[in-house]
């Protein structure tokens, strides 16, 4: 049988010439992070590499304030307050004067 040579990752470390032979002083985190993801995936340890994962397409659902329990409770109330005439129309002057009450 013939070995299988393994496809070399896509990434691989270049030697910068104005270095010294040994290791360079900072190693590309990044690079590491991606070779050592796709190394994972090939050996089978992972089902698949989270980066190449497409983002979602649907949106999250818009949640309906309308059918919350505040929000009910407070329409019921404003009904309440306009049945009764505690509430006035906006912008529409109240039957009495301001007082300094109304200041805070």
């Amino acid at each position: 049988m013939t070995e299988q040579i393994p496809d070399p990752p896509a990434e691989e470390f270049h030697r910068n010439r104005r270095e010294h032979g040994g290791a360079p002083a900072r190693l590309d985190d990044d690079q590491l992070a991606r070779l050592t993801e796709e190394e994972r995936v090939e050996a089978g340890i992972d089902a698949y590499d989270p980066d190449e994962v497409p983002p979602a397409t649907d949106a999250p659902p818009v949640p309906d304030v309308t059918t919350t329990d505040t929000y009910l409770e407070e329409r019921a109330e404003i009904r309440r307050e306009v049945d009764e005439g505690e509430l006035g129309a906006e912008g529409e002057q109240g039957p009495f004067p301001p007082t300094h009450y109304d200041r805070s």
